[in-house]
């Protein structure tokens, strides 16, 4: 509905209502971080910056950001170059018969629930019967413990996460690809650049604001996973985040310190310290962007 002919559009009660909602739990989260909380009590102490101190002195939080990091670093590399080829391939494959299935399974797993496929995998990754060490036995290759194993464990949630997310950003390069200027891909065929060498200096410069936003897009979704970690690794592997911490990462310690061990307030100052390091990556990757990335 348009206001007073102005061509501004107004606002519905109903949004009104989500912002509020928004802002309360916004401006109670960041009050919890510096009280310490007692929910079935319903008391409250000020502490101060003490809860920022507590995460300092515990390794388990160290441990769950080191993990953070290497899942991320390996994560979100991996899942944009396999996200890019797919979309190569698959845009050479769109006139071929087909073509449009072959794009819509890619991108099923992305709309596949996390928690059911989830459990999938971990039948997959079962050491005694599982999919994943048949497949090395075929390949006479050493067979690994998996989600079993302190060393392998993570490696396997990351194998999963790359399956489920690929598709996501794989349409999105597609819808970078498919807006590339006929006139300046055949005006570099015609200046002899092609396969490889068009690639590199016409394709991926042109679809650079795309491969930017891929990338910031990952790193966060990466960083906040939380849904196939808890699945993956629960149950007979020793709890949520094991074996002994190796896919404990700092989503879900906030999960485990707020809502099983009732520590809202320590919960909330981890949360804080996970926005921090996603606003300073995203800030990171802005400022690499200023100077590589090609707008047209």
């Amino acid at each position: 509905m348009e206001g007073n002919g102005s061509g501004v559009r107004a606002h519905s009660p109903q949004s009104f209502g989500v912002l509020g909602v928004l802002l309360w739990a916004g401006i109670v989260s960041t009050l919890y971080r510096f009280f310490h909380w007692n929910i079935f009590a319903n008391d409250s102490t000020f502490v101060g910056l003490h809860n920022f101190s507590v995460l300092i002195h515990q390794p388990i939080f160290w441990r769950s950001l080191l993990n953070t990091a290497y899942y991320v670093v390996l994560v979100v590399p991996v899942t944009t170059l396999l996200a890019l080829a797919l979309a190569l391939l698959l845009r050479e494959a769109r006139n071929l018969r087909g073509g449009g299935f072959s794009q819509a399974l890619v991108f099923l797993p992305h709309v596949t629930p996390v928690v059911a496929t989830s459990i999938i995998w971990v039948w997959i990754f079962d050491p005694n019967f599982g999919l994943a060490n048949a497949v090395l036995r075929l390949l006479h290759l050493p067979q690994l413990g998996w989600l079993a194993s302190v060393h392998w464990a993570l490696p396997a949630v990351m194998i999963y996460t790359v399956w489920h997310s690929v598709g996501l950003y794989t349409v999105l390069f597609l819808a970078g690809l498919s807006t590339l200027p006929k006139q300046v891909m055949e005006a570099a065929q015609l200046d002899g650049a092609r396969g490889w060498l068009a690639f590199r200096r016409v394709v991926l410069p042109l679809i650079s604001p795309i491969t930017f936003f891929v990338i910031v897009l990952a790193t966060i979704n990466t960083m906040q996973t939380f849904s196939q970690i808890y699945t993956l690794t629960g149950g007979p592997h020793g709890g949520a985040g094991g074996p002994a911490f190796s896919t404990t990462t700092d989503s879900l310690l906030i999960y485990q310190t707020a809502f099983l061990y009732d520590h809202f307030s320590l919960g909330s100052a981890m949360s804080l310290v996970l926005f921090v390091l996603i606003l300073g990556m995203t800030l990171i990757q802005k400022l690499i962007a200023d100077r590589m990335v090609f707008y047209r």
